[in-house]
């Protein structure tokens, strides 16, 4: 989607595109509202100015709308915002995910993720369904979602849809998405929200794709969903990436291997994308390789400074520079320290008998001679 003039888009540095519909953020201040709460620390933490509220062909940036709705359900203690009869407490989201790891497949995954979320509220209800190699992702209204009716269902679909993705790392391409509602004056974002053809006034509030997406095995474990959970919105705010965090794999990388994955070409063919994809996407997630680079080295330098006897050309091989001349004046521009301070101090915050033992241990050996 082409980006919107500057009057219509929340001002704020470094917050990527413009392009989620201000009305979904009015839905999130609705939902304040409705517990006579102030929403204004959650929109400034979201860098929101509340005049853009007033502006219907307004938009924000995913990372806005991310901040603003993980304010909102901290403050409000409800991660479905307002949309239902009663709260859903936070970490309810979560705990529908945990319950589909052991799923053998995605199909098997989703009807459970259905199955609980229907038993959390009974203003909806979702279902799984397949027909001539076709799976639909349902969602049945069952009571009168007002004013919130095009958020929740919006976000709903698009949660399921980020939880499928991730279970099973996969980019689920959608066929269709068949809504009840009426086009909204927005409708224009649906392009951005949902891949593939969009009806309105639908029969169905629907996901449909290829039936062989069920047919997946689940690729997540718990220690996936304890790293996924730090940033589990997500999942619902952007379109899935294979990994969807690929900031978090990148740096995983790179701590294993960060002497041979030096260049860009070398981390962009070990995770299966282009440089230009790997560049676009982490820029897409508020990130950039050189910064990622930048972290990873310091905090394996540290550690290794810290924890270790190597030699500082030894240490620098390992975080991946080509020099030690280059690593130490990397790490000045880090620390505003010299790797030898930063060693020092570590040593004389020991003990004094302990301080001598690695000295002894650090000081070079002569060579023997035969």
């Amino acid at each position: 989607m082409s980006e919107h003039p500057a009057s219509n888009a929340a001002p704020g540095p470094n917050l990527g595109h413009a392009e989620t519909p201000v009305a979904f953020v009015n839905a999130i201040v609705h939902a304040y509202a409705r517990r006579e709460l102030n929403p204004a620390g959650m929109l400034k933490q979201a860098q929101i100015t509340p005049t853009i509220l007033e502006k219907p062909q307004a938009r924000v940036t995913a990372l806005q709308f991310e901040l603003a709705s993980a304010a909102a359900m901290r403050e409000l203690d409800d991660e479905a915002l307002g949309w239902f009869e009663r709260r859903l407490p936070w970490g309810s989201y979560g705990m529908l995910v945990r319950a589909s790891l052991t799923a053998p497949t995605l199909g098997v995954a989703l009807k459970r993720w259905c199955r609980h979320h229907n038993l959390l509220t009974g203003s909806i209800q979702l279902s799984v369904s397949e027909k001539d190699g076709v799976a639909s992702l349902n969602l049945e209204e069952l009571t009168d979602l007002g004013v919130l009716r095009e958020f929740c269902i919006v976000s709903v679909l698009r949660n399921a849809l980020g939880v499928a993705c991730w279970l099973s790392d996969s980019r689920i391409a959608l066929q269709r998405t068949t809504l009840r509602y009426a086009p909204p004056l927005h409708k224009d974002s649906y392009r951005v929200l949902f891949d593939g053809p969009c009806s309105f006034d639908a029969e169905a509030n629907s996901l449909q794709f290829d039936a062989l997406y069920l047919g997946l095995p689940v690729r997540r474990d718990e220690a996936a969903l304890q790293r996924m959970l730090e940033r589990a919105l997500l999942l619902t705010v952007r379109p899935y990436r294979r990994d969807r965090l690929l900031v978090e794999k990148t740096r995983q990388l790179l701590r294993q291997d960060a002497a041979v994955l030096r260049s860009a070409d070398a981390l962009a063919e070990r995770l299966n994308l282009s440089v230009r994809s790997l560049h676009r996407q982490l820029h897409e997630e508020d990130s950039s390789l050189q910064a990622i680079k930048d972290a990873v080295r310091r905090e394996l330098a540290l550690e290794l400074l810290l924890r270790s006897q190597r030699p500082i050309k030894q240490i620098a091989e390992r975080v991946g520079f080509q020099n030690e001349k280059s690593f130490l004046r990397a790490f000045k521009s880090w620390t505003g320290q010299t790797a030898d301070a930063v060693r020092q101090t570590a040593m004389q915050s020991l003990s004094p008998a302990t301080s001598q033992d690695r000295a002894r241990i650090a000081r070079p050996r002569a060579p023997r001679t035969a």
